[in-house]
């Protein structure tokens, strides 16, 4: 099973967005699942569900830190290369799915949504795309890794 299609079986089994993403690339980062699940917990939702930055796009933030982020916190050119690499993957996101935060992608109002989250039910899968969201987050850093080689 390649990266994109474990990440929307993570999700479809009901981890978050963001969890969905980072725990389909355990293989590549060495992060153990108890660590990735409560790691990017947070992320799901839009951060928190307040429908930010989606949650598949963290997912792909935090493997790119993991993977290439600068290791010493005062290394100006590293960092700078890195927050280019970030603004990269999250234009590519973008260009594919027309943004990257979460409200806009839901076409939900603005602000916070109630922080429980939905049931997971054929309905809310039929309802929400956000399984493609987390295939396509897979998929560019899939390419993203193909490309630093």
């Amino acid at each position: 099973m390649n990266h994109e299609q474990k990440a929307r079986e993570l999700f479809k089994s009901g981890y978050n967005c963001a969890q969905a993403v980072l725990l389909a690339f355990s293989d590549v980062t060495g992060l153990n699942e108890a660590t990735a699940t409560m790691l990017s917990a947070s992320f799901g939702g839009g951060m928190g569900r307040l429908r930010e930055v989606c949650g598949a796009a963290s997912g792909a933030f935090m493997i790119a830190g993991l993977l290439y982020g600068p290791k010493d916190p005062n290394d100006h050119e590293a960092k700078m290369s890195h927050y280019a690499l970030i603004q990269q993957i999250a234009a590519r996101f973008k260009e594919m799915n027309g943004s990257y935060i979460c409200r806009e992608l839901l076409e939900l109002p603005k602000g916070p949504s109630d922080p429980e989250p939905e049931k997971r039910t054929e309905a809310y899968y039929h309802r929400r795309s956000c399984e493609d969201y987390v295939g396509i987050a897979a998929r560019i850093m899939d390419d993203v890794i193909e490309e630093k080689r």
